[in-house]
């Protein structure tokens, strides 16, 4: 099987443990498009056998989560398996829901986010994550993020907890938002709670368990194929003489506008190919 399945991840797996497991059902090579922290559940679109080919088409995807702040402490790793750094009272007034959804919507548009130490992006060579596990201080690069949209769920007071929906871009640290929206509230805070709902196009409604995985009915009707995957891209028909040379990477001359395109040969899904400047060269082929 060539294409993508979409796993709704369970509390303490690891991507890789997901890839892992789907490697053992599928016997195929497998690849996810980016990893979500084991203490977060939800979507993670997991490549299978030529599918793989598709993490390019993949990459820039925005995201939705819902997450929930735990107030008044701050942790080392900005979540809840961190050790207390710091702990503030909150009061009723920093629980307004009026003031709460004002502090969100401040959020929306362009912002600056410093990632948390405790990450996988590299600095000098070296991930963050390894720099905090020795102890090490290092200046770590801002980056300008996206947030879409941002709206209050719920706010419980007994439990000093906010919770929340965010559509963002990709390269978004949840657990960074939350400590800014503490900040900003006027108190400290952490990410207890994380589910991503959505990435790009994928939602978790179409999203499979880990133990759903093993049901292959259910796998071979959520299963998107590389043909499904580019359903609103234009067919190209190529006869035999052309599909020969399109297999072996000659380009083809062709009046087409620039895109991808579905390649088929007698009505036969052959892969896809991409025009420019009137040329047609091989992308992705699974047959």
């Amino acid at each position: 099987m060539d294409g993508i399945i979409i796993v709704n991840k369970e509390k303490n797996w690891t991507s890789n443990d997901v890839v892992q497991k789907l490697k053992g059902i599928f016997h195929e090579k497998v690849g996810h498009t980016g990893t979500l922290d084991p203490l977060a559940t939800g979507v993670i679109p997991v490549l299978v056998g030529k599918g793989t080919l598709l993490s390019k088409y993949l990459i820039n995807h925005d995201k939705e989560y819902i997450a929930t702040i735990k107030l008044g402490k701050k942790t080392s790793t900005g979540d809840s398996e961190g050790e207390i750094l710091e702990q503030k009272n909150v009061d009723d007034n920093i629980l307004n829901e009026y003031s709460v959804k004002n502090t969100l919507k401040t959020f929306e548009g362009t912002i600056t986010q410093i990632p948390p130490i405790y990450s996988a992006i590299k600095v000098n060579g070296k991930k963050l994550y390894e720099y905090a596990r020795k102890g090490q201080n290092v200046e770590i690069p801002s980056r300008n993020i996206e947030i879409y949209k941002i709206e209050l769920i719920s706010i419980s007071k007994q439990d000093m907890e906010i919770k929340y929906r965010v559509h963002c871009s990709k390269g978004t640290y949840i657990r960074t938002l939350c400590e800014d929206i503490a900040k900003e509230l006027g108190t400290v805070g952490f990410m207890k709670g994380l589910q991503r709902i959505k990435v790009g196009d994928f939602s978790i409604e179409n999203s499979l368990t880990i133990s759903e995985l093993e049901n292959k009915a259910k796998v071979d009707n959520n299963f998107i194929t590389i043909e499904k995957f580019f359903a609103d891209k234009e067919k190209i028909e190529l006869d035999s003489a052309n599909l020969k040379k399109f297999l072996n990477g000659v380009k083809i001359k062709i009046h087409k506008a620039d895109n991808v395109y579905k390649i088929y040969c007698q009505n036969n899904f052959i892969g896809t190919g991409i025009v420019s400047n009137n040329v047609l060269k091989r992308d992705i082929v699974i047959s």
